[in-house]
């Protein structure tokens, strides 16, 4: 069994900012190896970040 825990960011716009996410991330005790990000739009189901955290 994998217990592997992975952080997940995702902004809807470009302009949109991921510090604040990543800051509670790394205060959670995430390795940033281990923090992935997406940066578009809500209604794009296809989240190539998100994938590889499966």
């Amino acid at each position: 069994m994998n217990n592997k825990v992975y952080g997940y960011i995702r902004v809807s716009t470009q302009e949109q900012n991921i510090e604040r996410q990543m800051i509670a991330l790394l205060d959670a005790g995430m390795d940033t190896k281990d923090i992935y990000i997406d940066k578009q739009s809500g209604k794009n189901f296809k989240r190539p970040a998100c994938e590889r955290c499966e």
